[in-house]
């Protein structure tokens, strides 16, 4: 029978699979020797068997029973014991950090008996008031399901009644008002009474912690951070210490280096005469951790002396909650920090300089997603007509703009329909988790940066200014007040910077982020920050370990010469269709309404000139490098008028209608196609109309010849694109052979290129074996094999269900974001295995915009890919990602970025 219960001295850190990070992590300060109060962890391994089987496994409840006697022993009393209770709390902890998703609850074993036992033995009735109600408070929400503001509200009252705002003004005899005001509503509410036996309590907590990891702001999180849904969490039940026993107690969130810039120093919050769920809720505002100092100089310093222990011992920045309790020091959690993106590289720097890991481990710790924040935009450094509002806690850095909103449900709205949004709260908590996805930034009135605001955006990569106290936010009126009475409605337009915790009223302008001019070469090294550097020595180490190299997908001289900036090691998609629109239209359409070879010719041979200009600018911005152009491959339909409009048009004329407007009605009623999409284009669009390809081909060779005449070193490869059979491939590829023969007799100059095809039908990939014997390259087109696999006309599709398919997770991520590779990547696995078997020399790339994707681009490195083609700005993802695929492969294993 499989061990489902672990003591805190059976576990360890790596244990995170079995004992969830919580639960490990309390194991190893356990083994630390550092002050952690005694406890054990469920394992997530009975998580999955409740969840699968709706009951608890055979064996628990004993396991249970023998450590919770064992725990009893050590404290030296009974779970919920009269006069000297046992209290618990039992959290979740799965293995990946997931802030506020699931449920907590704290003090269990009190009742009507047991509370007189705590206020004789604490000496404080306030206090065993006060943590009766948060048990109830925690227990009916948690538990029972029951609205969380019917408790607030009756909170708020008792302030009202006693003339405050504050908790901390309660006395004991408002906290025993408020418990039998909270029992009655758990009546009212849940049609019971609240449970009085302890052992009760603990149990039906911890079913609720394990059904709370499917609770739907939990399944968003997931799917949002890409946990997968099968892990389940551990359950621990820990001895409660107290941090609201009076102002010599308290409670804090702490981190060894700012999770926000990454820079050394003493960062977190602190609270007196609180318990840990005050500072994440952001309900009482915090004071900054420097002021324990001069609180409680003693505790300051063995909580300095475990955090350099700390993060030491686990080689990384690390998160620590702790708890004070009449001037004890108690950890109650440690893990590795979430961190900003910018953070993360500064970070991983400076621990490779103090010697705590290597050049791999520093690659390892950050990745492309993050990489791809610091290239967002930022606020400009001069801000003027711009009114500023306010200055709060810049608790994630960033430029966000957008209309202010003060509901999730408005802000998914609003998303919804394409509106940028900000979102603004007093303090958020995780029922807000779908409307800080859905918005741009996170602006609340309280809490620090521990607060659940500031670490939910951190690790999001969202924009997030938290703890603006001068603003009033008044979220049923749904507008909020600044200093100097400026008031500010949902709709209006507000700017937050999430670097300085600016926030102003109006739009911001915005500016490229050192990062982007880095890359773009107007930023040295020299003139760079400590940033800037640390991305540069990160890139470095991963272009010298990367297998994968790294084009760009692009149609022009402009964005060519961007991406080689950006580190593009040539083109991998060239897509000439986008060259023949605007002006050039026109001459499409003279090619489509031609009426005899004669008319096609005319229209070629206008074309031919303008391509061959196109191709030598692409040639020179990427000179000595591989350019891979696609012949083209549009549906016809988008070089034609709209059938509708052109059929009205025709008939308002009626006899007067234009000759050119009936000719061409009558080519669009002839070419129309219920789905163009799998209709006449790619190969199929050059063998039907005679002359296409050739022309394209002869310009791409003249150009080439062009460019090695002038001193260049073009390198093309032609692409033929859509080919389902090796016959198709063999037709074009003979008549493109001819042409480059005919361009190097005619001009003197030998310009080899390869002719190859793009694989993204699914017989493409099924029969690569035998198109390997005509193509000199594959380049694998996911974003149409994933159509074609999966039956999905993405432009009609993506809108109208997979918001619903992402919901019952038949997708974890969209397929078009994320390479599906059960479907789509086993189609590429077999296409590369026969390809290579037929052609062994034959070269292997992928030009989809999967190639950007960080999570694709791993599966790209697996499969043994030459090279990723993506967009230019992601081309920095996709070297960084490139290297990281590698030095994880040659470790035998690969660190989690979540």
């Amino acid at each position: 029978m499989p061990k489902f219960v672990y003591d805190f001295t059976e576990g360890n850190k790596d244990l995170k699979d079995l004992l969830g990070g919580k639960g490990a992590n309390l194991a190893e300060m356990t083994n630390l020797g550092l002050p952690v109060p005694p406890g054990f962890t469920i394992t997530a391994e009975a998580c999955r068997h409740y969840l699968e089987h709706g009951t608890l496994p055979d064996g628990l409840e004993d396991e249970v029973n023998r450590h919770l006697t064992a725990l009893e022993g050590a404290m030296g009393k009974r779970l919920g014991q009269s006069d000297d209770p046992l209290l618990v709390s039992v959290r979740s902890g799965a293995k990946f950090s997931m802030p506020g998703m699931m449920e907590t609850v704290l003090n269990i074993g009190l009742n009507d008996e047991s509370v007189h036992g705590l206020a004789a033995q604490a000496g404080d009735e306030r206090f065993a008031w006060d943590s009766y109600r948060r048990l109830i408070q925690m227990f009916g929400k948690t538990v029972l399901g029951i609205d969380g503001d019917l408790f607030e509200d009756a909170i708020e009252a008792a302030k009202d009644a006693r003339g405050t705002k504050d908790d901390v003004d309660l006395r004991a005899e408002d906290f025993e008002s408020l418990v039998d005001r909270f029992k009655g509503i758990v009546r009212d509410q849940a049609g019971r009474e609240f449970p009085t036996d302890p052992r009760e309590q603990m149990d039906l907590a911890v079913r609720a912690v394990f059904d709370s990891w499917n609770a739907p702001r939990a399944i968003l999180y997931r799917r949002q951070e890409r946990i997968p849904v099968d892990l389940g969490t551990a359950v621990n039940i820990c001895s409660m210490v107290f941090g609201n026993l009076g102002m010599d107690s308290g409670t804090g969130v702490a981190f060894t280096r700012d999770p926000a810039t990454g820079q050394q120093g003493i960062y977190g919050d602190y609270l007196q005469n609180a318990q840990g769920e005050d500072v994440v809720a952001g309900i009482r505002n915090t004071v900054p951790l420097t002021e324990l100092e001069k609180i409680d100089k003693g505790s300051y310093d063995r909580l300095l002396a475990i955090m350099e222990t700390l993060e030491n011992h686990y080689r990384d920045m690390c998160d620590i909650e702790f708890t004070i309790e009449r001037g004890k020091l108690w950890m109650l959690q440690t893990r590795v920090g979430k961190r900003t993106a910018a953070a993360a590289f500064r970070i991983a720097c400076q621990l490779l300089d103090q010697g705590l890991i290597d050049l791999d481990e520093a690659t390892r710790r950050v990745t492309g997603d993050q990489l791809a924040q610091l290239m967002f935009p930022r606020f400009a450094a001069r801000v003027d007509g711009v009114k500023k509002l306010t200055r709060g806690m810049n608790a994630s850095p960033g430029a966000a703009v957008g209309k202010a909103v003060f509901t999730t449900a408005r802000a998914v709205e609003l998303s919804g329909r394409g509106e940028d949004v900000i979102l603004v709260r007093r303090e958020t908590n995780p029922d807000d988790l779908a409307g800080m996805v859905a918005a741009k930034g996170v602006l609340t009135s309280r809490g620090g940066k521990t607060s659940h605001a500031a670490v939910v955006a951190r690790g999001m990569g969202k924009t997030c200014v938290c703890g603006a106290e001068e603003l009033d936010v008044d979220v049923k009126a749904g507008r909020f007040t600044a200093p100097g009475g400026v008031t500010v409605n949902e709709g209006d337009v507000v700017s937050i910077d999430g670097s300085s915790g600016d926030v102003y009223l109006g739009e911001v302008p915005v500016e490229d982020s050192p990062v982007v001019r880095y890359f773009e070469g107007e930023l040295s090294l020299e003139d760079g920050d400590e940033l800037v550097t640390a991305v540069d020595r990160v890139m470095e180490h991963a272009d010298a370990s990367a297998a994968l190299r790294v084009r760009a997908n692009a149609d022009n001289a402009e964005d060519s010469a961007r991406a080689r900036r950006f580190g593009a090691q040539g083109i991998g998609l060239c897509r000439t269709e986008h060259m023949f629109l605007g002006d050039r239209r026109q001459l499409v359409e003279k090619l489509i309404l031609a009426e005899d070879a004669d008319e096609r010719q005319a229209a070629l041979d206008a074309l031919e000139p303008l391509q061959k200009q196109d191709f030598e600018g692409i040639f020179e911005a990427m000179d000595g490098l591989p350019v891979t152009i696609r012949l083209i491959d549009p549906p016809l339909h988008e070089f034609l008028p709209d059938i509708t409009e052109l059929s009205v048009k025709v008939a308002l004329a009626g006899d007067g209608a234009d000759r050119k407007d009936r000719k061409l009605l009558e080519a669009v009623n002839r070419l129309h196609e219920q789905n163009p999409m799998l209709g006449l284009r790619g190969v199929r669009l050059g063998l039907v109309i005679p002359g296409l390809f050739s022309m394209q081909v002869r310009a791409i060779a003249e150009a080439a010849a062009a460019r090695r005449l002038a001193g260049g070193d073009p390198r093309p490869e032609i692409m033929i694109p859509l080919v389902g059979a090796v016959q198709e491939l063999e037709a074009v590829r003979e008549e493109s052979r001819a042409i480059l023969d005919e361009v190097r007799e005619r001009t003197g100059v030998d310009v080899p290129a390869l002719i190859g095809t793009m694989i993204e039908l699914p017989r493409a990939a099924l029969t690569a074996g035998q198109i390997a014997e005509a193509a000199e390259f594959f380049s694998f087109g996911t974003n149409d094999l994933t159509q074609t696999t999966w039956g999905f006309s993405r432009d009609d599709v993506e809108a109208a269900f997979f918001s619903r398919y992402l919901e019952l997770g038949i997708f974890g991520v969209s397929p078009f974001e994320t390479l599906d590779r059960d479907g789509v990547g086993r189609l590429v696995r077999i296409a590369a295995e026969e390809g290579r078997k037929a052609r062994p020399g034959i070269k292997l790339g992928i030009c989809g915009e999967h190639g950007g994707d960080p999570d694709s681009v791993h599966f790209c490195h697996e499969v043994g890919l030459d090279y990723v083609s993506c967009s230019p700005f992601r081309i920095p993802v996709a070297r960084l990602e490139a290297g990281r695929a590698a030095i994880e492969a040659k470790a035998g294993g690969g660190s989690d970025s979540r």
